[in-house]
């Protein structure tokens, strides 16, 4: 394979996945479980010339790489974890930062201004100026683990209200037009094209 890195990478993910499966390499009823660590804290953006955030600017950055943040980002890891289970993400979570002079550094790195800090983030950098615990999270897709004790591999097959290819539910018909008296409930007016 030849290209960036990160398109090699998601290519010869998805080229074993579909060997395992087409050369029966994988038994079913059979789960093997891995934790996925040491996740990049940033990624490079073509689009935006710099270094994104791969997660949230949230996420914690390994302690051992705080005093990378700012001149060694591409070597920066952070403290994010996934499970997956036969190939699959069946979830994920990170350690989230707790304390403001890495948020700062966070913030920094990641090229954003004290007004766009502000703007989007006051209510939380405000917050940490009166102590956070640490604190982190693990969310498990439902629908995931579902797909997988089904040996489906559609998640369509088990998601309880899918949606078309044009977003649209088939049950709800949503979305449909709205009458007036239901945005005068609620405060809104439709605006001419």
């Amino acid at each position: 394979m030849a290209d960036s890195y990160l398109i090699v990478k998601t290519a010869l993910g998805a080229l074993r996945c579909k060997l395992a499966h087409d050369l029966a390499l994988i038994t079913k009823n059979d789960y093997k479980l891995l934790w996925v660590i040491d996740f990049p804290s940033f990624e490079w953006s073509n689009e935006e010339n710099r270094f994104m955030a791969c997660h949230h600017p949230f996420t914690a950055p390994k302690d051992e790489d705080i005093d990378k943040l700012l001149d060694d980002k591409a070597n920066c890891y952070s403290k994010a974890y996934d499970i997956v289970i036969n190939g699959y993400e069946a979830g994920g979570g990170s350690i989230r930062i707790h304390n403001e002079e890495v948020q700062e550094k966070m913030f920094k790195a990641l090229e954003l201004t004290e007004e766009q800090i502000k703007g989007k983030f006051g209510y939380f950098v405000e917050a940490l100026k009166y102590g956070t615990p640490p604190h982190g999270g693990l969310a498990l897709g439902l629908d995931r683990l579902t797909m997988l004790l089904t040996n489906t591999d559609n998640i369509r097959d088990v998601i309880a209200f899918p949606k078309t290819a044009s977003a649209s539910c088939l049950m709800s018909e949503c979305p449909s037009n709205v009458d007036c008296s239901q945005l005068n409930d609620v405060g809104l007016k439709i605006l001419g094209d």
